[in-house]
């Protein structure tokens, strides 16, 4: 039997792909040609003699090969954190849902345990995974099996936990992605500064436009990278700000509306 490869990486793949073709796309058609037109420009009027003061163009600071990778990589992470903050929101929508369907005053026994799993064990396999419905089931049965209140805690402790730990290790690829970026950039620095060492000796006769160009490429990659980094570190913290309230809010959650309402009988 064949295993399904899972959704989620198929999905990363296609985000990956999907941001290669759109960025390589718009740079090939829009950013490139621009900012070829301007360096001929400039040779030109360079050329002819005329003394002027370049304006800086964002096409010139785009046009690198660095910084293309920069907005590749950008838009993959944009699209990996997307999709797990849209199933972390999904899973707070469980919040407003009474899946436990227990009122205020109302005391629930070991032997009514079966009378509560079972609308959770009803509910969709893909509703069933998300964390409320998972911890509260495991605490339902922890309860039944030990008859212990202080073991259902232990339970939705762990279960949370457990969750915290997993929602951490899948950012790793973002935050691999957020130290590639600005590595990248430091590439483009060394290339701009080694290609401008190698035409030191146009500087010494007078001819310095390729001196600078080169320079320019190692200090554009580099802000790129950079800018781009402080945006991928922010949308990331965002992301593990919304996961770690999601992991609180199931504690608390099982807490007020399934412990307080355990009761042994003696």
């Amino acid at each position: 039997m064949k295993r399904q490869l899972p959704f989620e990486l198929i999905y990363q793949v296609g985000a990956l792909l999907a941001a290669v073709i759109v960025v390589h796309l718009v740079y090939i058609t829009i950013i490139r040609p621009q900012a070829d037109a301007i360096l001929e420009q400039r040779a030109e009027r360079t050329a002819a003699g005329e003394v002027y003061e370049p304006e800086r163009s964002i096409y010139i600071v785009l046009k690198d090969f660095e910084q293309e990778s920069c907005f590749i990589l950008m838009f993959w992470a944009m699209a990996i954190m997307g999709y797990k903050g849209r199933n972390t929101w999904r899973e707070r929508g469980l919040f407003q849902d009474d899946i436990v369907q227990i009122s205020e005053g109302m005391s629930v026994l070991p032997e009514d345990t079966r009378e509560y799993t079972r609308p959770i064990q009803a509910l969709p396999e893909s509703t069933q995974n998300c964390l409320l419905p998972r911890t509260l089931l495991s605490a339902l049965q922890r309860f039944a099996s030990t008859r212990n209140v202080q073991d259902v805690s232990e339970a939705v402790k762990s279960v949370c936990d457990s969750e915290s730990d997993r929602l951490d290790s899948e950012l790793s690829m973002v935050r691999y992605i957020a130290w590639a970026i600005p590595s990248i950039g430091f590439i483009g620095t060394v290339r701009g500064i080694s290609n401008a060492l190698a035409q030191a000796h146009r500087a010494v006769e007078g001819d310095i436009a390729g001196v600078t160009e080169s320079l320019g490429v190692a200090f554009n990659s580099t802000l790129i990278a950079l800018v781009i980094s402080i945006v991928i570190m922010f949308l990331m913290h965002q992301l593990q700000l919304i996961q770690e309230r999601l992991v609180l809010d199931t504690h608390s959650y099982c807490d007020q509306r399934l412990l307080s309402h355990l009761q042994v009988r003696d």
